[in-house]
């Protein structure tokens, strides 16, 4: 992990000891293996640059760290969740059912989804989200008709990519990453080749044609990882012809061992996304327990801290790292400050 020293008189943020009354003296954080090199860049220079512990941030995923976070509220319960995804309605009443009712909702940057293979493998450009429908779904629209899905090589539905057998690893169900995958990628494809449109012919509802757009086949062809991108790197080194999805700043910190396939003919970069060429990026966020603030010794200083335009911005070391940093972020630090919970306006 790369160390981040900064003055804190740059960053014009006053750092208040910590003298708030509580059994924990420290800030602690779970959520989603995309957000965590972020969170932990971001600890450690609060930590050196603050009269304040490092924060505690740990992974285990989107989903696992918001159901953490809807524990409930005090020093047992986790303070933020990490998430590359927003929190859900079912979320929301979760913890308000546990006590848990206001929250601040933060967003620190974009991310790419991004699919890459082996450096010395097969060269697979050209993807469209109808090449990855095709490839995974476990049924497919071919000749007109719904049918197991035969495919055993790419190149069998696209002519421009390799003739080599399929071997997806994707995310895990628990991953915030899989579900834009599912979104943008898998459903998207769905309606691209007409299987959407066949399904409801066929008499399926809306709503089971959809949840049959994003289903995966389970023939071995597509791999769900449920640990992080470390996991589906070490997949594709063992497998000349894999494909695995990742976020861009993993990517970008590992161009040694892989190379990048182009999606609907652009290139993620952190120009492209920032852009909105790119159609498979997402917001990544985190959630703070605003009950927390104030009883947790520099939580909200974090936070502030997290969001500062010399650490999230343009020029920070944050995109540095890989994030797009948001246009609205000086909105964020607004709302970080003055604490605007979720519901609730500026």
């Amino acid at each position: 992990m790369q160390s981040v020293k900064l003055a804190v008189s740059a960053l014009a943020l006053a750092a208040a000891s910590a003298t708030a009354a509580a059994a924990r003296d420290n800030v602690q954080v779970a959520g989603s293996s995309t957000v965590l090199p972020y969170a932990s860049i971001v600890a450690e220079a609060f930590g050196e640059n603050f009269d304040f512990p490092t924060p505690v941030v740990e992974s285990g995923g989107s989903s696992a760290g918001l159901k953490r976070f809807c524990e409930g509220v005090g020093e047992n319960t986790i303070d933020i969740a990490n998430a590359s995804r927003a929190i859900k309605d079912k979320e929301v009443k979760a913890c308000a059912d546990a006590g848990v009712t206001d929250i601040i909702e933060v967003r620190i940057g974009y991310d790419g989804i991004v699919f890459a293979s082996q450096k010395t493998g097969p060269e697979f450009t050209a993807f469209e989200p109808a090449d990855w429908y095709n490839a995974l779904a476990p049924k497919v629209l071919k000749d007109g008709e719904l049918v197991d899905n035969p495919y055993t090589k790419w190149s069998e539905f696209n002519a421009d990519l390799p003739d080599v057998e399929i071997a997806a690893f994707i995310p895990g169900t628990k991953h915030g990453t899989r579900e834009v995958f599912e979104e943008k990628v898998l459903a998207a494809g769905c309606e691209a080749t007409g299987a959407l449109e066949a399904m409801i012919a066929s008499g399926m509802s809306e709503d089971d044609a959809e949840g049959a757009c994003i289903s995966v086949r389970t023939d071995g062809k597509s791999v769900d990882i449920d640990g992080d991108y470390t996991e589906t790197l070490a997949r594709i080194d063992s497998n000349s012809n894999g494909v695995g999805v990742f976020g861009l700043a993993f990517y970008e910190n590992n161009t040694d061992k892989l190379k990048v396939a182009t999606m609907s003919g652009i290139e993620p970069s952190t120009e492209t996304i920032a852009s909105g060429d790119y159609p498979v990026s997402r917001p990544l966020y985190f959630y703070i327990k605003k009950a927390h603030i104030g009883v947790i010794p520099g939580l909200k200083e974090f936070a502030e801290f997290f969001v500062a335009d010399e650490i999230a911005g343009p020029d920070g070391p944050l995109a540095n790292y890989g994030l797009v940093s948001d246009p609205e972020l000086a909105d964020t630090q607004a709302k970080v400050a003055d604490e605007v919970t979720m519901g609730e306006s500026m």
